[in-house]
């Protein structure tokens, strides 16, 4: 006699034969060898933004992708309705393999790794020389950061009209980073040319703390997209979150569809207030000092070469690098071992 009610447990329940037998769950995927190649302008609650032949295109992760995370720069193959009209929903089946990953954390006790973004090959470090001032240790945990992601650091500097630049510049010359000196007045008049040169043909990644006039910057080396901007706490000397997500831009009069061949891209990231490095190996830092890096094959094993035996002193005093790279060796790799605030 079957029961029913609360009296039933799992004897009771009643099995239905298939007839037809049981299907087998494959695991073979669709390949979507006709998927649509696509380029991710912006991420926003689980609506992924991408340029589809020319087009916007608002699509979301297929399930087949996990957690596997998509984030800005990303080139995806898209599938489903690629016409960009309003209320229509395609869907991202793959992310191709990515040249490059530019990651942080929150901080240096942090033990998840964020991607900023994908596939830069640039990324243009904004400070403010005053209102705020300069943060150096920001500057270098940047400098860190793109060393480890294979990216070119590029030091923009803005707001030469409050602060000379030569002191901030000094500091990093041993580095041999690249360089270039904004001040608002020339933002204001259309002057950003000397910026958007050094942008041609890359794709490149904007960081920098609140209040730096990174996404001024941006709006005037793109004018018909601007973003709201913000001012600078007068208690604090802190700016105030005005960009909450990372956007890519094409810059004017460029090609509008990646890889960029007589433009270039552009990705404003939001303001940080901390670049947390706990994701990144410091023997990885001396791959950018091709002049340092052969000296390191006298050093001991596992040397952190900041050590009595290291190597790289005889190296340097052999005539083979300049003290002073030597130097920013090892204040970058002491940047890795210490928060940003010390």
């Amino acid at each position: 006699m079957r029961r029913y009610g609360k009296h039933t447990d799992e004897d009771d329940i009643r099995v239905r034969p298939n007839r037809r037998g049981s299907r087998p769950r494959t695991h073979i995927r669709p390949k979507h060898e006709d998927a649509a190649e696509g380029f991710v302008l912006t991420v926003d609650r689980g609506r992924i933004t991408c340029l589809v032949e020319e087009r916007t295109v608002v699509a979301m992760k297929a399930r087949e992708l996990g957690r596997k995370s998509v984030v800005v720069g990303d080139r995806v193959a898209v599938v489903g309705d690629l016409s960009g009209a309003r209320d229509t929903l395609a869907r991202i089946v793959r992310v191709e393999e990515r040249s490059s990953v530019l990651r942080r954390t929150a901080d240096d006790t942090d033990p998840y790794e964020r991607v900023v973004v994908a596939n830069a090959d640039q990324l243009a470090i904004v400070t403010a020389l005053a209102d705020p001032e300069p943060r150096p240790r920001m500057i270098d945990r940047c400098l860190v950061a793109a060393y480890d992601a294979g990216l070119e650091p590029l030091l923009v500097l803005t707001k030469a009209d409050l602060a000379p630049a030569g002191p901030l510049l000094e500091t990093y010359a041993p580095l041999g980073v690249r360089h270039v000196v904004t001040n608002r007045d020339e933002l204001a008049d259309g002057g950003a040319e000397r910026v958007r040169e050094l942008l041609l043909g890359r794709v490149t990644a904007f960081v920098g703390h609140s209040g730096v006039g990174k996404t001024t910057l941006v709006n005037a080396l793109v004018p018909d997209r601007q973003r709201a901007t913000g001012q600078v706490n007068a208690v604090t000397g802190r700016g105030r979150h005005t960009t909450t997500s990372a956007l890519a831009l094409p810059l004017p009069g460029g090609t509008a569809f990646p890889p960029p061949e007589h433009g270039g891209w552009v990705i404003d990231t939001p303001g940080v207030r901390s670049f947390g490095l706990n994701h990144i190996d410091p023997s990885r830092v001396i791959h950018a000092f091709p002049d340092l890096e052969p000296g390191t094959a006298g050093c001991p094993r596992a040397c952190s070469h900041d050590e009595p035996d290291c190597a790289l002193d005889a190296w340097v005093t052999d005539g083979h690098a300049e003290p002073a790279r030597l130097h920013s060796l090892r204040r970058l790799l002491a940047t890795r071992e210490r928060r940003e605030g010390d």
